[in-house]
């Protein structure tokens, strides 16, 4: 139950949860906390944040005041790579402990945040997360909750547990075959290895080989059967993956004897990409849009294939929904957020 006092006759009395203060465009924080045991001194603060009453809170049997539940759903909902914040402002948030790829059991969110009157907010799912980002936010609407709410809620939770996990990446030693007779004859520079060396970096991952071959697809064969022979466990198949008959990097993949799981992506750029593995080694056919665009998809499948997951043909068609990554936007295999959006007849820059 929650109880007006003015403010006048609040001294001596406790917060029972923070007052906030907002000055446009400068801070938003509390004012005070909860707790705290308000003086006759905090009057005046009080009244220039627009407070002229104070609210006590008393709980009532079976009533948990909102950072208690923001607590309960926090751990309910969190899984490994994950830490907690303290309670703020009636919110406890989620952050990485470790660089990683964020999991989001994305019906199971939807199914607490249906609940009524608890809310869990969250970045996007298979999102690449460093050390110490803030992956998600929960807390309730209300001041306080009954308990058969957060009750319901947790239930939710163990069911689908974990709900909201950073799987670790595994650092991987990387080979990069570029192909191309104008870059093998050397009439043009190689652009693909600073690229990849700066992405590689990133995820902690090390480059240890590089070959440039000719539009051979023997020679790609050969290349890509070395470097599973010499240890590799990632190769890069750089260009030569559009449909143009010179292009042939496809063909040389399949001649190493490696099985092809995809060609052909629902993501640009990178639509042309390919997937496939030699025994336990994984091949990526990196397409020429790598060299311009920022983002491709090769930002997305690099990230799950060093967290050990499998990039079936039918997963990666999910892809689509989300997958039409603009310049302008980070690409994470999902619909980027409407402030990031870009209207091409609203921009002036385009």
């Amino acid at each position: 139950m929650i109880k007006k006092v003015k403010i006048e006759e609040a001294v001596g009395m406790i917060l029972a949860h923070d007052v906030t203060k907002v000055v446009p465009g400068k801070f938003k924080g509390p004012a005070f906390h909860r707790g705290h045991i308000i003086r006759e001194e905090d009057i005046p603060e009080f009244r220039s944040i627009g407070k002229e009453h104070f609210y006590v809170l008393e709980l009532e049997k079976g009533e948990i005041h909102e950072e208690e539940a923001a607590l309960r759903i926090a751990r309910a909902i969190t899984g490994s790579g994950l830490r907690l914040s303290k309670p703020h402002e009636g919110r406890v948030d989620l952050i990485a402990e470790q660089t990683g790829l964020l999991k989001i059991n994305v019906a199971a969110l939807d199914e607490i945040n249906s609940l009524g009157d608890i809310i869990i907010a969250t970045i996007y799912d298979n999102t690449v997360c460093q050390k110490g980002a803030v992956v998600a936010g929960t807390r309730i609407i209300p001041l306080y909750i009954h308990n058969g709410q957060l009750i319901k809620s947790e239930q939710i939770a163990k069911q689908h547990e974990p709900i909201i996990s950073l799987v670790p990446m595994k650092p991987s030693s990387i080979s990069i075959i570029i192909t191309g007779n104008e870059v093998f004859k050397g009439q043009i520079q190689d652009g693909f290895f600073p690229l990849l060396q700066k992405k590689a970096k990133a995820l902690d991952c090390v480059i240890n080989n590089q070959v440039i071959v000719p539009d051979d697809s023997d020679a790609i064969a050969r290349a890509i059967l070395e470097f599973e022979a010499s240890g590799s466990e990632i190769v890069l198949c750089c260009s030569g993956m559009s449909k143009d008959p010179d292009d042939i990097t496809p063909e040389g993949i399949r001649k190493s004897g490696a099985q092809v799981y995809f060609y052909g992506l629902p993501v640009p750029p990178g639509a042309m990409s390919l997937y496939a593995k030699l025994n336990q080694m994984h091949i990526l056919g990196v397409p020429a849009c790598f060299l311009y665009a920022p983002t491709t998809a090769f930002d997305i499948l690099l990230p799950r294939i060093l967290t050990g997951e499998e990039l079936t043909f039918i997963e990666t068609r999910k892809l689509g929904h989300g997958g039409l990554c603009l310049k302008n936007l980070e690409c994470a295999g999902v619909p980027a957020p409407p402030s990031q959006n870009v209207n091409p007849i609203l921009s002036k820059s385009e």
